[in-house]
């Protein structure tokens, strides 16, 4: 049966916007000075950095990361369980659904919508993640 004929969403919730920030700091700038956002935290790893800013009461939060390439912003969906979801997509023929991998939250799948949009998947089973994160602001 095709996802979207399903009685129940495949998708549980939009937990995150990944976009592009070459400028990390220049970005978190406009989303809280411009847009009066809330800098929640900001982790660096190596060169990597990331900022996650709550931009409004309800709806996903903004991860700006310097690693992602300028337009190529992910759409982060969080499902109950992967591998359903996975088996599903390889059922229905879908191309291009390789192995998960690991983000903070749990296992992972990246996708690509028909117009070249990219979408990403992920069982949280480490729940504690955002709790853990917030408020970390790494020196620059």
């Amino acid at each position: 049966m095709p996802l979207g004929s399903r009685e129940l969403f495949a998708l549980d919730s939009l937990d995150y916007l990944y976009v592009p920030a070459p400028d990390v700091e220049a970005a978190v700038r406009f989303y809280t000075v411009a847009l009066g956002g809330e800098l929640r935290w900001r982790i660096r790893d190596g060169n990597t950095w990331v900022a996650a800013v709550r931009v409004a009461a309800a709806g996903p939060m903004v991860l700006l990361a310097n690693h992602l390439e300028p337009g190529q912003a992910v759409l982060i969906y969080r499902v109950l369980r992967l591998e359903d979801i996975r088996r599903q997509l390889v059922n229905d023929g879908w191309p291009d659904v390789g192995p998960s991998f690991e983000i903070p939250q749990g296992p992972c799948l990246m996708l690509r919508d028909p117009g070249g949009q990219r979408l990403a998947i992920y069982e949280r089973i480490r729940p504690g993640v955002d709790e853990h994160f917030d408020g970390r602001f790494d020196p620059i």
